[in-house]
């Protein structure tokens, strides 16, 4: 079984750059690259990862992607081109034949009006383009953003999408009925894949409590079938599943959404 972390960030730091780390997210203002990684995916038995864009730049697209060829456990690219550009097709170019490049995503979650973006002619037309090209385009938004996303996700299945973070619920939160009634609407999109990552991050104001996550990853279940902290919380969690399950979730899900080389070279291999 290839094992594959679905969602990793990295960048040079330059604050101008990153406005979005907020208050409690000191520890990611510095440089983090693919050599502070393949320790941690090699000590955890991973043997690949997915870049995933933190800036809104087509140089964005290229520096994963330079990374990604310097590295090779960095298996594949999803990047920032802007999806409502009249110029789409021409910006898409300069990327063509590059394997590494699985897809793009855009920063919804930052947008003043989730609902005008999702309806948005020209960006749902480039949403179109990127899956006639069988590419992945990542959905990220806020729980209490995602009311109109499944009806997106529905207008667009010739392709895989991918749900971020489980819809980033806010873990902690006193009723998670409504989330769970949006998330029911994915199950039966079978060309919709969610991420487990990215919950350890929503828990602001409190202890991480393992209970409460797991919780989140019942639900996740139901519908869809630090480093070592978010790795050990998974994996006990996991052990309810049979092996093919296992494998779905830790890495052949992401090597068919992805297509990804089953056979990457091992991490620190560069």
């Amino acid at each position: 079984m290839m094992r594959v972390d679905a969602h990793q960030h990295f960048w040079r730091y330059h604050a101008p750059d990153y406005a979005w780390m907020g208050a409690g997210m000191d520890v990611l203002r510095r440089d983090w690259l693919p050599t502070d990684l393949h320790p941690l995916l090699a000590r955890h038995e991973f043997d690949a990862c997915i870049a995933v864009q933190a800036r809104q730049t087509d140089a964005e697209t290229d520096f994963l992607l330079e990374l990604a060829h310097a590295h090779s456990f960095v298996a594949a690219v999803i990047g920032w081109v802007d999806l409502r550009a009249p110029d789409l097709q021409r910006r898409l170019e300069r990327w063509r034949g590059d394997t590494r490049l699985a897809g793009f995503r855009h920063l919804l979650q930052d947008e003043a009006d989730v609902s005008a973006w999702l309806a948005d002619a020209a960006f749902n037309r480039g949403v179109s383009r990127l899956q006639q090209s069988q590419q992945v385009y990542e959905v990220l938004v806020h729980a209490a953003q995602l009311a109109d996303v499944p009806a997106f996700c529905a207008r667009h299945d010739e392709y895989w999408l991918v749900l971020d973070h489980l819809g980033k619920p806010a873990i902690g939160g006193e009723d998670h009925a409504a989330w769970r009634a949006q998330l029911e609407a994915f199950a039966p999109m079978r060309h919709v894949l969610c991420k487990l990552s990215g919950l350890v991050t929503e828990v602001r104001t409190r202890t991480l409590g393992v209970a409460e996550i797991e919780g989140h990853l019942d639900i996740a279940l139901d519908v869809f079938g630090e480093y070592a902290d978010v790795v050990e919380i998974v994996a006990r969690w996991a052990e309810q599943l049979s092996l093919a399950e296992q494998g779905h979730l830790f890495g052949d899900n992401a090597v068919r959404c992805y297509s990804l080389q089953r056979s990457p070279a091992q991490p620190g291999v560069h």
